[in-house]
């Protein structure tokens, strides 16, 4: 009971302080595992309303990034933006929360939940959420890396033009639009079956579902769930980069870490030449967290949902709105691995061109995305 007590007077005094504890103050509930020097906690109290603690794990110099978070918070120069164990604790207070709201090293500041925060919900929880905020607007962002057979000296002789050539070929920015045919059957088609619609068109190859999450398909997708909107502004733009941190790298190999599993991956040297691809799931799936949050805070009046921050927006896992949203972030994510199989396929065109060869006998092979090298860019 203690505990319990010291709970409740930990969210009386968040609620009173209202942000206004000192940088000192907020640390109190802020401590280092010990015998883990990169483990933290962050106790309940820390906001209102916490269910389970936060756990983070970050190495000495990214401490002082998260920390600075916190310290300008309290300052007062950070604006209106919470950092991010302040997100990682709101997260902590989501109803059906289990075990700990997780911060992995590269967490920082986000919307709703931080970036790099992870967290759990029992599903047989009757008052577990759902929340678009724990998803992110761009629903399936991620990288795919494209090994090739070829080295950093073959690469030299041609590297402005195959960049140009990447660039004529990959359509960029915001708004852009894309030179794969698209017809309003075939976009339904892609929401539905992912990287399946990418096979049957010949924009992938069979291989490449091999390395990727659901095989590049998620079976729960329903495009009756996603809205005319997000389809009208999803339909032009695949195999488009997009804008903000969405990249095509031409990557060489630095330094290999693990060399079994390089090896294992087709990495067998530095100076192999890579190509990594970074984009998600554009205007479509922004639209999709968009409709997804106005139905979601109609849903949290009426079940009496309460949270810390209005951008943890949520519905009851088994609602009609939390189902809705599961289905239509499913259609979403199928459409970012066709995105990324639209592009994968542009850069093998373009690489082969360059090279006067075929992504076949460059040995264009989709790789696992979780590496054990350390590519720099070119």
């Amino acid at each position: 009971m203690a505990s319990l007590s010291n709970d409740k007077a930990g969210w009386r005094a968040a609620k009173q302080s209202k942000q206004t504890r000192s940088f000192d103050e907020e640390m109190k509930f802020i401590r280092r595992i010990k015998g883990e020097p990169c483990t933290w906690t962050i106790d309940r109290g820390f906001v209102p309303n916490m269910k389970v603690p936060v756990r983070f794990y970050v190495n000495q110099k990214l401490e002082s990034l998260v920390f600075n978070e916190l310290k300008e918070q309290c300052t007062g120069t950070r604006g209106t933006f919470l950092p991010a164990v302040k997100q990682m604790a709101n997260v902590a207070g989501l109803p059906g929360i289990v075990g700990a709201s997780i911060g992995l090293p590269d967490c920082h500041a986000g919307y709703g939940f931080a970036i790099g925060n992870v967290a759990a919900f029992d599903m047989d929880d009757p008052q577990a959420i759902v929340s678009p905020g724990g998803v992110g607007f761009d629903i399936n962002c991620g990288v795919r890396l494209l090994r090739t057979n070829l080295m950093e000296k073959d690469l030299l002789p041609v590297k402005e033009e195959l960049t140009q050539s990447l660039f004529n070929h990959i359509p960029v920015g915001v708004g852009s639009k894309g030179v794969i045919p698209t017809t309003s059957d075939d976009l339904v088609a892609a929401l539905e079956q992912g990287m399946d619609w990418s096979l049957r068109e010949g924009y992938a190859w069979a291989e490449d579902k091999e390395h990727c999450e659901e095989y590049g398909r998620m079976l729960t997708a329903d495009p009756s769930c996603v809205s005319n909107r997000a389809k009208k502004r999803g339909l032009p733009q695949l195999g488009t980069l997009g804008a903000g941190n969405h990249y095509v790298e031409i990557q060489v190999v630095e330094e290999i870490y693990d060399a079994f599993a390089a090896q294992k991956m087709g990495i067998h040297s530095t100076g192999q030449v890579c190509c990594m691809i970074h984009s998600g799931s554009r205007g479509l799936g922004h639209q999709v967290a968009t409709d997804a949050l106005v139905q979601m805070e109609a849903a949290m009046a009426r079940d009496n949902i309460v949270t810390n921050d209005r951008q943890l927006a949520c519905a009851r896992i088994h609602s009609t709105e939390g189902q809705n949203y599961l289905k239509a972030m499913s259609a979403a994510a199928n459409y970012a691995w066709v995105n990324r199989s639209a592009m994968t396929f542009l850069a093998r065109s373009t690489f082969a061109k360059a090279f006067n060869s075929t992504p076949d006998d460059l040995d264009m092979n989709l790789i696992c995305r979780y590496l054990y090298i350390f590519v720099g860019l070119l």
